[in-house]
């Protein structure tokens, strides 16, 4: 059980978080205030909410575990992520600004027609459902287990403290808790590291010696077979970017947040200065997770449950309420960002946009519980679903960025081209799975099957006609 200190710090924390909501909804006017904040988001709360809803509790625990077991190959990832941001910014963010988008589907209907919109805005709702009501699930079971609570209980509190203030105060609220949520979860991980560095039996030299000699500290990986092996350089770098690509330019969850700032230019600073704040985050988890691995003597521990077993039995009283908020923070960031985005899409490429801020509420009302009921439904030991839940995005990236790219060629497609494009994209995916093909090149495999199928088949249709 938690004492009663840490308890207190965290319910504190939930009423400040849904306080703040309702302070908020007082500059909801429109939808564009409820879905883009009036585009006036400062650049740098965007860049932080970017970090935030990328970074969910399974991140928050895993990556620390991840260096615990092994070493620090995971950063290479990162850096990739860097360069596809760097191209999101160059050849997708232009269109969206100056077309004046609330969805960026709007792009793909402008271009495509409406029945392209609707199809990639389906494919984004069924993704983001799956993907985020699992791994909701997947966060509740993990403050589970270091709060004590039911998981009915955990998945309740974090599911209607997150639908409070996501539907008083719209995005503008998201973003600039998102961007309190990064600060606080980040300073868990600092908070960790003082800790163990001050409470530890060798030096910190000694330390960092110790885990050099046994390969912890590794970066880079040059070797072993690329085309297998998704920590090798060449796979890690080019999975990162295309990854960060297709989610950062492909998936209106994130792109979201760089739409509510003002311009262009501030839209680029978030998305790239993301990136770097991404690399700097896993970073430090990854020396958490090593030092935590000195400090317990390297005791073999359940796979991704070591930074919470830490949390739990060593941190003193207090500084354990900080970092179970931290948890909880990136468990709401997440899905707080997940239920504007749904209600945004569905409004926009559903709807034509036309509803009030009362409409655009409801819409999020209903997307929030289905989320909640999701978790709920399925538990733990659903692990079929869970996997399935948790990998769907990548069946479903490539085949989205593919259309954005589609969308950039002078020329025009049919529905049914693009439509077949799309789906073969998305199956290309099992194959690639039941191969043994490393992770990190689905997607570019699936983009190029993409835009080959979608131009093989409109030849074949105009050859036909």
């Amino acid at each position: 059980m938690l004492h009663w200190i840490d308890t207190s710090i965290i319910f504190l924390f939930l009423a400040g978080l849904m306080g703040f909501g309702w302070w908020q909804s007082r500059l909801n006017i429109t939808t564009s205030d409820y879905f883009l904040g009036g585009k006036t988001i400062p650049w740098i709360v965007a860049m932080f909410s970017i970090v935030a809803t990328e970074t969910s509790v399974l991140t928050f625990i895993s990556i620390p575990g991840i260096a615990y077991r092994g070493n620090w190959l995971f950063l290479q990832l990162a850096i990739g992520y860097i360069l596809g941001r760097i191209l999101v910014s160059l050849f997708l963010l232009p269109e969206y600004f100056s077309s004046g988008v609330t969805s960026i589907y709007e792009v793909l209907g402008n271009k495509f027609g409406p029945e392209i919109q609707k199809v990639a805005s389906g494919v984004f709702l069924i993704t983001r459902i799956l993907a985020d009501g699992i791994r909701y699930l997947a966060t509740a079971v993990i403050v589970q287990v270091v709060t004590g609570w039911s998981l009915p209980v955990a998945v309740l509190v974090i599911g209607i403290v997150t639908l409070i203030y996501s539907l008083l105060g719209g995005i503008r609220t998201i973003v600039w808790i998102d961007s309190f949520q990064f600060v606080l979860y980040l300073a868990g991980g600092l908070i960790s590291i003082f800790y163990i560095l001050l409470n530890m039996d060798p030096s910190t030299g000694d330390a960092l010696i110790l885990l050099s000699e046994a390969g912890k500290l590794q970066i880079l990986n040059f070797s072993g077979d690329f085309l297998h092996d998704p920590y090798s350089f060449i796979s890690a770098v080019i999975g990162g970017m295309l990854l960060s690509f297709s989610s950062h330019g492909a998936d209106y969850m994130m792109v979201q947040r760089v739409l509510g700032t003002k311009d262009l230019e501030s839209g680029r600073k978030a998305m790239i200065g993301s990136g770097f704040f991404v690399f700097l985050q896993f970073g430090i988890f990854l020396l958490a997770g090593s030092l935590i691995y000195i400090y317990l003597g390297g005791v073999e521990i359940d796979k991704d449950r070591e930074f919470s077993t830490f949390i739990i039995e060593h941190l003193p009283i207090g500084v354990k309420g900080l970092l179970l908020a931290g948890i909880l923070s990136a468990a709401m960031s997440t899905l707080s960002s997940s239920i504007n985005s749904l209600a945004s899409s569905t409004i926009i490429d559903w709807f034509k946009g036309e509803a009030d801020l009362k409409k655009s509420r409801i819409v999020s009302f209903v997307w929030a519980i289905v989320l909640i009921g999701i978790a709920l439904i399925f538990d733990e030991g659903d692990s079929a679903i869970i996997i399935m839940g948790l990998t769907i995005a990548s069946f479903t990236y490539g085949g989205l960025l593919g259309l954005f790219l589609l969308s950039k060629l002078n020329q025009s497609f049919q529905p049914t081209s693009l439509i077949f494009g799309l789906i073969s994209s998305c199956l290309i995916v099992f194959y690639l799975q039941h191969i043994g093909l490393a992770w990190t090149w689905f997607i570019l495999v699936s983009v190029v099957v993409n835009v080959g199928i979608t131009m093989v088949s409109e030849r074949v249709i105009r050859i036909l006609k």
